[in-house]
């Protein structure tokens, strides 16, 4: 049966609630972690999915190579991107969470990211996670030639790997909020990223953990900041229920 237990710690000032998976028994805990700064919950940079003014904010911190993160790309998000995204209740961000330096996946990250450059991210992001996830830099490539991007503009993007840094910097922020595997997703009020409660859910959930969580934070939002205009140390999870280390 479900159990929630809540631990008189605190994260920031706010409680942060970790949503596990242990011997097929759901429990709804709190994270404790450090004091860091949350500034990066909510930036100008980020590629957004879904109307930019939400009310929440989901991150998801992920890698290109991992299978719990297909899985949820395949079995979960569409059904989020319906119900909640194209509905404007929910912005998507997408967070790089690189299991192995200087593999394939860092090289995912890059493509998305040089592919951001030319307006294309997350038309590179959903051709990444259904590819067979070897990303050679002329499978990169003829992704990005397949979108239609300036092959030059791309190519030179790419093998500069002027986004080797950012990329690592999503994962030591990804860390600081207590992911320790992919994927990690973390829920918030996008309004009050340092005062509002935050969920984290670390695995590929299925549709009705979501639901549940986002429904929870959605019913937090302060009533001046509704949706007035749709837009078109943590607890790990086992390995084999649904998250990579």
């Amino acid at each position: 049966m479900p159990i929630q237990q809540t631990i008189n710690e605190r994260w920031g000032g706010k409680r942060v609630f970790v949503v596990t998976l242990c011997v097929l028994v759901l429990s709804v805990v709190s994270l404790v972690s450090a004091e860091p700064s949350t500034d990066f919950l909510v930036r100008d940079s980020d590629f957004v999915r879904g109307n930019p003014n939400a009310p929440v904010t989901v991150l998801e911190y992920s890698d290109f190579t991992c299978g719990f993160c297909e899985k949820f790309f395949h079995d979960t998000f569409p059904r989020l991107l319906s119900e909640y995204v194209d509905t404007g209740k929910v912005r998507f961000v997408y967070r790089d969470f690189p299991r192995s330096p200087g593999g394939p996946g860092l090289r995912a990250s890059m493509a998305a990211r040089c592919a951001g450059e030319q307006g294309s991210y997350w038309p590179m992001h959903d051709l990444l996670f259904n590819s067979d996830q070897q990303f050679s830099v002329e499978q990169l490539r003829g992704y990005a030639k397949k979108l239609g991007l300036d092959d030059m503009k791309f190519s030179e993007c790419l093998l500069s790997e002027k986004y080797v840094k950012e990329i690592y910097q999503d994962r030591i922020e990804g860390g600081t909020l207590g992911v320790r595997g992919t994927p990690g997703f973390v829920i918030f009020i996008t309004s009050l990223p340092e005062d509002g409660e935050m969920v984290m859910i670390p695995g590929a959930f299925p549709y009705d953990v979501f639901q549940k969580e986002i429904e929870k934070v959605l019913k937090a939002v302060p009533a001046d900041q509704t949706l007035e205009h749709p837009s078109t140390s943590a607890i790990p999870v086992p390995q084999g229920q649904g998250i990579d280390s």
